[in-house]
């Protein structure tokens, strides 16, 4: 009978560590990215053109600089040049020396008047100024950049919150180096983008851990995106509801009764 008890008392104390151990373990198969689904394919090549490139909307805001070899012509036309601070190089300066795009769809800018910049790209509206410009001013360089290109994680991953885009294009991985990387407990399987259209916003479903992502029209992000990372289904029950008090209070009693039958 006590070796009996020995015995359960040594098997119970093994089963409680291995639930421990593995209660809270994610297979590497649902962490890993661009998992290849076709074994068959030991070397893939991807090309991803970007397909759609953003169309400014009203509420926009344009930063636009104007260069020449006369200079104090071409700062008529650029709006930072009636005052510079140490904080013109900073978000707030940065959005303060725009120009925002009003609910007709035009720009005020210097000298020239209105500019219709709707519905038009970034490079198509360079082209226009530029356009504009070559009636006033010889040998002009426009530069025109959004401001405004934010894009949000939320969910899983390790330091979410809205974050600003300082370039002209960003894939999904480098919005998730923003953040930190995903966590663990992300489902990579099961993401959701939210992208804002002029019907209203719609959702994408995008599976992380399939190399097809580096073809999807939804690789490359848009001002405004937002993206959520759903839980595993598993992670509520690992760190909530999982019973480690009643856990560690069986590995003690377990221990005890060892001690006392040896």
């Amino acid at each position: 009978m006590k070796n009996y008890l020995l015995l359960l008392s040594k098997l119970s104390f093994i089963l409680i560590v291995f639930i421990l151990l593995f209660s809270s373990c994610v297979p590497q198969k649902k962490i890993r990215y661009l998992q290849n689904k076709s074994e068959s394919e030991a070397q893939k090549h991807f090309i991803n053109e970007k397909k759609v490139e953003y169309k400014i909307q009203t509420g926009d805001n344009l930063y636009i600089n104007i260069s020449s070899l006369d200079v104090k012509t071409s700062d008529i036309f650029n709006k930072e040049s009636s005052f510079r601070s140490s904080n013109y190089y900073n978000d707030a300066g940065i959005y303060l020396n725009s120009y925002t795009v009003n609910d007709e769809g035009y720009i005020d800018f210097p000298i020239v008047g209105n500019v219709y910049v709707k519905n038009l790209t970034i490079e198509q509206i360079k082209n226009e100024i530029q356009k504009i410009l070559n009636e006033y001013l010889r040998g002009a360089t426009v530069i025109v950049k959004l401001v405004n290109f934010n894009i949000t994680l939320i969910g899983e991953v390790k330091r979410p919150g809205e974050y600003k885009v300082y370039q002209d294009d960003i894939n999904i991985f480098e919005a998730f180096a923003f953040a930190g990387d995903l966590t663990d407990f992300a489902n990579r399987n099961h993401v959701l983008l939210v992208r804002q259209t002029k019907q209203g916003a719609t959702i994408h479903k995008l599976d992380l851990t399939d190399d097809k992502i580096l073809e999807s029209d939804y690789y490359y992000l848009m001002p405004n995106d937002i993206i959520y990372i759903e839980p595993l289904k598993g992670k509520q029950f690992t760190f909530a509801n999982f019973p480690y008090a009643l856990i560690f209070s069986a590995i003690s009693t377990a221990l005890l009764l060892i001690n006392y039958f040896k």
